[in-house]
C-alpha cells in the first residue's frame, strides 16, 4: 500500500538536512511508483540511486521520465484518465528542478494513495 505524504514536511526536510532526507524520498517515491504502477521488472530502489550517483545524475533524469510513466500506467490500471507527465517531469530535472518533478510525482502518488 502506497502512503501519503506531507509535501511540505518532504520539501523542508530535505532542505535541513542538507538532501540525506531527499534520498530517503527518492526511494520511497521509486517503490510507491514501481507498486502503483504493478511493476516488478524495474530495478531496485538502490541501484537506482547507485546509477545516479555513477552517472552524475544522468541516470536520475531518466529515473525522474520513467516515474511518469510507472503514474501514467497506474492510471491506467484502474481503467482512469490520464495525461502523461514524464516529458514534463523530464524538463523538470534537466533544468535543475528535480524537486519540482518530486513534488509533482508526490502529489500524484498522494492521489492514487487516496483512490486505495
Amino acid at each position: 500500500m502506497v502512503q501519503q505524504r506531507n509535501l511540505a514536511v518532504c520539501v523542508i526536510l530535505s532542505l535541513v538536512t542538507f538532501g540525506i532526507y531527499g534520498i530517503y524520498w527518492f526511494v520511497c517515491i521509486h517503490n510507491d511508483t514501481k507498486t502503483v504502477a504493478g511493476d516488478t521488472t524495474d530495478v531496485s530502489a538502490g541501484v537506482a540511486f547507485l546509477l545516479t550517483l555513477v552517472t552524475c545524475g544522468i541516470y536520475g533524469i531518466y529515473w525522474i521520465y520513467k516515474r511518469g510513466k510507472f503514474i501514467e500506467q497506474a492510471y491506467k490500471n484502474r481503467g482512469l484518465q490520464s495525461s502523461d507527465n514524464s516529458v514534463i517531469y523530464l524538463i523538470l530535472a534537466i533544468v535543475g528542478l528535480s524537486i519540482v518533478a518530486y513534488i509533482l510525482i508526490q502529489l500524484e502518488l498522494n492521489k492514487l494513495a487516496e483512490m486505495g
